[in-house]
């Protein structure tokens, strides 16, 4: 078997409550990881927000070399 090195570029839609826009985008930032949401209940209630949804948009291999 051989082993590859793959680039991918992925692109997400996520939905979140917050208090305002700037916020909306630090909090999707900084709290979604691959594909799911990585905050604490402890962080949603003292930053007051949720994530309600994430959603792959773009998911593709931009380059694939083997190593």
């Amino acid at each position: 078997m051989k082993t590859y090195q793959v680039v991918l570029a992925k692109s997400y839609v996520v939905t979140v409550n917050a208090g305002t826009e700037e916020q909306a985008g630090r909090l999707a930032e900084f709290y979604t990881g691959d594909i799911k949401d990585i905050s604490t209940n402890e962080e949603k209630q003292k930053l007051n927000f949720s994530i309600n949804q994430i959603e792959c948009k773009i998911n593709e291999s931009l380059e694939v070399k083997q190593v």
